[in-house]
This record gives C-alpha cells, structure tokens and sequence, in this order.
C-alpha cells in the first residue's frame, strides 16, 4: 500500500501532467473539497438509518469514489500550502481532548464552549 506521501506524490504528477496547477489555487481546490463533500452527502440526503444502510452495500465504490476526491483535494490543498495533514490532525486531537473532556462530555453532543 503507498504512503500518504506517495499519494500525494501521484496525484502531484497527475495534476502536472495535465497542466492543471493553474486551476489549482487554494481557494478553489477548498471549493473542490465542499463541491465533493455535498456530493458524498447525496449518498445520504433523505433516507432513513435502514435505507443508508441499504444503499451503501448498493452505491459503495460510488461513495468510495467521493470520499477518494474529498481527499484528493485536500491532500493537494495541504501539499500546496506547506501543511503536514498528520501533524495537523494530531494537535487537533489534543485540542478536541482538551475541550471535550471524557467526563464531562461523554454521551453529550454539545459543543465545548457549553460546557463552560
């Protein structure tokens, strides 16, 4: 399996053999990652607990398909902005642990500032 570097790597590669850096400012590969997130979410849009369940063994290499662009998108977004995505995602763990406390926010789905 390739590293997230490796990926990031090829989809650098891709990206540059088409040409297409010039489409890929930050402002619009953050358009890209919401445009591609909504059409994740049309995999859910109206149907029950039951019904996504339903659709997911029906549609997943469909929905794998959105989740692979939102990430896609985000890897470049990262890359192009001299972001490390894992360092980021581990120090915003430790912020969420801070504000979500287990004992005081187990089972509750408030967000933190309604805890203080």
């Amino acid at each position: 399996m390739p590293s997230h570097q490796e990926i990031v790597e090829r989809l650098r590669a891709f990206r540059s053999a088409r040409d297409w850096e010039k489409f890929h400012k930050p402002k619009d590969l953050a358009i890209s990652i919401s445009l591609e997130a909504a059409e994740l979410l049309e995999h859910f849009q109206w149907k029950s607990d039951e019904e996504v369940q339903a659709h997911i063994k029906r549609h997943r290499e469909a929905i794998s398909d959105e989740m692979a662009d939102v990430a896609s998108y985000l890897f470049l977004l990262a890359n192009d902005l001299g972001v490390d995505l894992h360092a980021a995602m581990e120090a915003k763990i430790r912020k969420n642990e801070e504000r979500y406390p287990v004992e005081t926010a187990r089972g509750s789905a408030r967000k933190y500032t309604e805890y203080q």
